[in-house]
């Protein structure tokens, strides 16, 4: 697909005033990065100018489905005779851009706006006067389009409350730029401040500092003292309430949520103090959890100061709260130190899934940690396994060129299993307290900056193999972080965790061990999801449904076990399990819960149409990422659109 950037020598005669003059000007085809080191998916031109503050004031339309009103970008000068400002954008409605003077007063800037790009979006081109201040600031009134992919409006029924809309963003990797006209790249921070304005009733929540009362005037103010790419900043609008956890943690939820959320995510501060012992300070602030409804399409966004989480990691016994250790990670890596690019996500993924397993270790013992690194690696075996055979080799790697790629598309699990892989073997040649240290002082080098492979390459050499020369070849560090697959230097997963669980399994399949006499009740969910996952998918309908009755796995409970027993039915073809299946689909929107069951649907024509059938009915309730994602895996698919 063409991933087209701005043909920097464009006529600025094709700028003038208005909002009628959104004109197409003249693009070149796709270019590579410079070596000046240009995002590919921005437009963005940051060696002319750069944004370092953003100012929102914006008011919540449901009715109409928009947020409209205003952002105001300080802007750094960085070339004396820069006269033009390009932004990214989304199917925005622009409608006045002004350049704003000391006094507050504001001076008409022509603007126009690029052909749409399928991957891009339009850049936003505007004329800047070169005798303007080295640091100007540009106001753009605009609203966003009633269908922007990085906004879901819920009706009431949506919701787990089912009294009240709510709206969220969600602007990972590149969507942004579908509700701010901003340099929507993870290599350029800022800062920002917000006024939101929400209908009566509604609570607004964003990735800053908050009022801790809620307005009489339902105005909601917000700051965000600590620079950030476009993609952290978020907001969600709903009825949400509030319950401290811990002096600097708490959770936001809808009433009805909110009591099972704090019981179940009781250890956040905790969490904090731990990971905070391992890699350095806490730098945000607050660390807070807003609990999304059920159509949340990830597990968790890591939106500073307060993680978005979906609701499925609310099992009643706190087994799945890993995922809440991932995103709290995320706050040294990923927002602390940030991928430059997208093709570099490895580093914000995979460095934060290595200090995930070292945060439950510390929390949950040895044992706990252990048995999600297997899984992990089962996760990632998989996922190589499949990508070679179609014909992706390629996105097995951790550095990425992602050039004329919709990183949306192409962004996988790899980079999260591989990339803790390689920290894991870069711990088992050099030791832990020494790979601690040199993580600790990465973020502190690199705090609140952006970096590319190469850079963390650089670093790796200097600081931590230089001073245990022999421990790692260059080839072998070449292979972990530009070859694919998995190494060969790979360290073995840990040994002998789910050792009765494998044994039951085996005794179970041979006949020796009934389906009643298998412990499963003592089992945890990952114990369980070794089972489920390793199983045969050519097993005969009585036994999986003794199965099924035994583990009571037809009934509601354990997202993770449910999504497990539901691919192992659909690769068996089991049918009674089709209603189960059909539920889970329409409840939750989650891409870890509903992708391989799609995908496994798809593989055969009769379970095809099931899938479109099922899929027409869950279609409005995901987010527009799944709905893109969903209509790529079913194809043909008339029912379903």
């Amino acid at each position: 697909m063409p991933t087209t950037r701005t043909d920097r020598s464009a006529p600025r005669a094709a700028l003038r005033c208005g909002a009628a003059a959104v004109l197409a000007l003249g693009f070149l085809g796709a270019t590579a990065a410079s070596a000046a080191g240009l995002d590919p998916h921005s437009y963005a031109e940051p060696e002319r100018f750069v944004v370092r503050h953003a100012s929102l004031d914006l008011r919540a339309d449901f009715d109409a489905r928009r947020l409209e009103g205003s952002i105001e970008l300080k802007l750094e000068r960085r070339a004396p005779d820069a006269d033009e400002l390009v932004l990214d954008s989304r199917d925005l409605e622009i409608r006045r851009v002004a350049l704003v003077a000391a006094d507050g007063s504001l001076t008409e800037l022509r603007y126009a706006a690029g052909p749409a790009d399928r991957v891009l979006g339009q850049p936003i081109r505007i004329a800047m006067p070169t005798e303007a201040p080295a640091e100007p600031r540009v106001r753009i009134e605009y609203a966003t389009g009633t269908a922007s992919r990085a906004l879901q409006w819920l009706a009431p029924e949506q919701t787990a409350g089912r009294s009240r809309p709510f709206v969220y963003t969600k602007s990972q990797p590149i969507d942004a730029r579908a509700w701010l006209p901003i340099q929507d790249s993870p290599g350029i921070r800022f800062t920002y401040d917000a006024r939101i304005r929400v209908p009566s009733g509604l609570r607004a929540v964003m990735s800053a500092a908050q009022e801790s009362q809620r307005p009489a005037d339902g105005v909601y103010r917000f700051e965000m003292p600590q620079p950030i790419p476009a993609y952290l900043v978020a907001l969600a609008i709903g009825d949400i309430d509030f319950r401290a956890v811990g002096p600097r943690t708490g959770i936001h939820a809808e009433p009805v949520t909110l009591a099972a959320a704090a019981h179940e995510f009781a250890d956040l501060e905790r969490m904090v103090a731990e990971t905070e012992a391992l890699f350095g300070p806490y730098r945000w602030g607050r660390y807070d959890l807003l609990i999304m409804p059920p159509s949340f399409p990830v597990g968790g966004m890591e939106n500073p100061r307060v993680s978005f989480i979906t609701p499925t990691v609310i099992a009643g016994d706190r087994s799945l709260v890993s995922l809440i250790t991932h995103e709290l990670a995320h706050s040294w890596a990923g927002n602390l130190v940030t991928n430059a690019h997208w093709g570099d996500f490895w580093l914000n993924e995979g460095v934060t899934t290595y200090l995930e397993r070292r945060i439950l270790e510390g929390l949950y013992g040895r044992e706990r940690a252990a048995r999600e690194l297997v899984l992990g690696r089962q996760d990632l075996e998989e996922e190589v396994a499949r990508l070679v055979a179609e014909g992706r080799p390629g996105n097995t790697a951790l550095a990425l060129d992602l050039r004329g790629r919709s990183p949306r598309e192409e962004l996988g699990d790899v980079a999260y299993e591989k990339g803790s892989l390689f920290l894991q073997f870069l711990e088992s040649r050099v030791g832990r307290a020494a790979l601690d240290r040199w993580l600790t002082g990465y973020f502190d080098e690199f705090a609140f900056r952006s970096v590319t492979t190469p850079e963390f390459e650089t670093r790796l050499r200097k600081q931590l193999l230089a001073h245990a020369p022999g421990r790692v070849s260059d080839a072998e560090l070449r292979e972990w972080l530009y070859g694919t697959g998995i190494p060969s230097s790979a360290p073995a997963a840990p040994a002998g965790v789910f050792a009765a669980v494998e044994q039951a399994q085996a005794a179970w399949l041979a006949g020796r061990v009934s389906t009643v006499d298998l412990p499963s009740a003592t089992w945890t969910p990952q114990e369980w999801r070794r089972f489920l996952d390793t199983l045969p998918a050519d097993l005969p309908d009585e036994r999986l449904g003794g199965l099924e009755r035994h583990g009571r796995l037809g009934t509601p409970g354990n997202y993770e076990i449910a999504r497990s027993w539901l691919l192992l039915a659909v690769r068996s073809d089991y049918r009674p399990a089709d209603p189960q299946l059909e539920a889970f689909l329409v409840g939750t929107g989650r891409h870890r819960m509903i992708e391989n069951l799609y995908r496994t649907l798809a593989a055969t024509p009769e379970r095809h149409a099931l899938g479109c059938r099922i899929y027409a009915r869950a279609r409005p309730g995901y987010h527009p990422s799944m709905q893109a994602m969903v209509d790529r895996l079913l194809g043909e698919c008339p029912s379903a659109r």
